[in-house]
């Protein structure tokens, strides 16, 4: 019994540095305009997908990174998504080069103005909460980056 302590311990601080979303999505912290998130990683297609669909709210100071293998005009609608979101579109430098509104249940495409490598969807009102604009430049985490699984 004496050597299952020192495992629990390595495995509970082992484990602490790891972070998931409910969805078991990993998670990073980033830093936009003058707020600081909690980001669920969306990389493959899958969860690329389903984003926020089927939930009924997201706390405050959460959000989703959408990573994509290149940049082009990314297209995001709002089906079965309950709640409205800003969605800001970044090239593969981080450039903010769109900001977008998006309302709960619209099947209408909501683009990028020009090509963009990220999408990050907040819920509606958290853009100008931050303070972020086009043309700011943000430090994509390095978790999150080049993240993008094959299909």
């Amino acid at each position: 019994m004496d050597f299952l302590f020192p495992a629990i311990v390595f495995l509970a601080l082992f484990t602490s540095g790891c972070q998931q979303s409910p969805l078991g999505l990993a998670t990073v912290k980033m830093n936009i305009g003058q707020r600081a998130y909690t980001l669920e990683v969306a990389n493959t297609q899958a969860s690329e997908e389903h984003g926020l669909m089927e939930r009924d709210s997201m706390p405050e100071n959460h959000g989703m990174i959408f990573v994509f293998a290149n940049e082009r005009v990314l297209e995001f609608w709002m089906k079965n998504t309950r709640f409205p979101l800003d969605i800001l579109f970044l090239d593969s430098d981080g450039k903010v080069v769109s900001i977008k509104r998006m309302e709960a249940y619209d099947l209408h495409t909501t683009s990028s103005v020009f090509p963009a490598k990220y999408a990050i969807e907040l819920n509606a009102g958290q853009a100008q909460v931050s303070g972020i604009k086009v043309g700011d430049q943000l430090s994509i985490p390095a978790v999150a980056k080049d993240s993008r699984e094959a299909p």
